[in-house]
């Protein structure tokens, strides 16, 4: 994660905390606050599982293994159309 976004996470979290803190808040705002917290922590605690440890086969560069678009075989407008000719019943 980088230092801006971790800094500003810091930042927030500690605005939330100071609120709940400070004891003057409604129910509601309590709540939300909470919320906010448990956010903030759960994004730290997944960025910090998410990132690759360096001595990973996977954090290698590989190069010239990247993606690429192929053209489909499989036909997606093949259904038979209904004649021009043939009326549609529509129910009453």
């Amino acid at each position: 994660m980088p230092e801006s976004i971790a800094n500003d996470l810091t930042r927030v979290q500690k605005w939330a905390q100071e609120k709940i803190a400070q004891g003057s808040e409604p129910p509601w705002a309590w709540y939300q606050y909470m919320k906010l917290i448990e956010t903030i922590n759960a994004l730290r605690a997944g960025h910090d599982v998410t990132q690759p440890m360096a001595s990973s086969p996977q954090s290698e560069k590989h190069p010239g293994a990247h993606l690429r678009l192929v053209g489909s075989t499989d036909p997606q407008d093949d259904a038979q159309r209904r004649p021009a000719e043939t009326p549609v019943l529509l129910p009453m």
